[in-house]
């Protein structure tokens, strides 16, 4: 069998009964939560179903698996990080936050085997976090310039709606309310300019993200 077609093997189906109970329909045997945990950490992909209704609670189970395991102390999600990722329930950047952490994870696995080589190697003092962090930096700044190329609202953007003139352009100039009232229009139009930038932006995740 090739290479190619163990790609394209679907996900093992996994079913949810009412009693909690989880069903592996590859090996006609019920399963843990710790047997998921291990399966993903074997690289196996599979799916959820609810038994009844049929829906796909992949997502749910996958969190659930990530409550335990840090119930258990091996915590790898920082309060601050909880705290932030709560914050964008319902905010209208919330759609972006997805694509962001799944490129940022992807980028992360895929220096894994660099990141383990030097955990393996650190002596002589070597600080063994400081490649990781330089590793970081790089990503987020990678992910930050292809926002800023459809988001010319940002503040760091040069010219952007919004940014607070220089010492010489404010010195001398008064709140006119003709000037305000034309500036009130124009942020209307600057919201929708940035509504539609904003799903350019998604496209180019989507894109960078292999459109996942």
């Amino acid at each position: 069998m090739s290479e190619e077609t163990e790609a394209k093997e679907p996900p093992i189906t996994i079913k949810k009964y009412a009693n909690r109970r989880l069903y592996n329909t590859a090996t006609s045997s019920y399963v843990t939560l710790d047997t998921l945990a291990q399966m993903v950490k074997d690289g196996n992909d599979f799916v959820v179903y609810d038994a009844k209704s049929g829906d796909d609670i992949t997502r749910q189970i996958l969190t659930h698996i990530i409550v335990e395991e840090e119930g258990k102390g091996e915590n790898l999600l920082p309060i601050d990080f909880l705290r932030h990722l709560i914050s964008f329930y319902g905010d209208s950047l919330g759609s972006v936050v997805p694509n962001y952490l799944d490129y940022s994870m992807q980028a992360f696995a895929r220096n894994q085997d660099q990141m383990r080589a030097t955990m393996g190697n650190t002596m002589g003092g070597m600080n063994p976090m400081g490649p990781f962090e330089e590793m970081g930096k790089k990503n987020v700044a990678m992910f930050e310039e292809a926002m800023k190329m459809f988001m010319p609202f940002m503040p760091s953007a040069p010219g952007a709606p919004g940014a607070h003139a220089g010492p010489a352009e404010d010195k001398g100039k008064s709140a006119e309310p003709e000037k305000k009232a034309k500036t009130d229009v124009e942020d209307g139009d600057q919201l929708d300019d940035l509504r539609s930038q904003l799903e350019q932006m998604q496209q180019q995740i989507n894109k960078l993200t292999g459109g996942k």
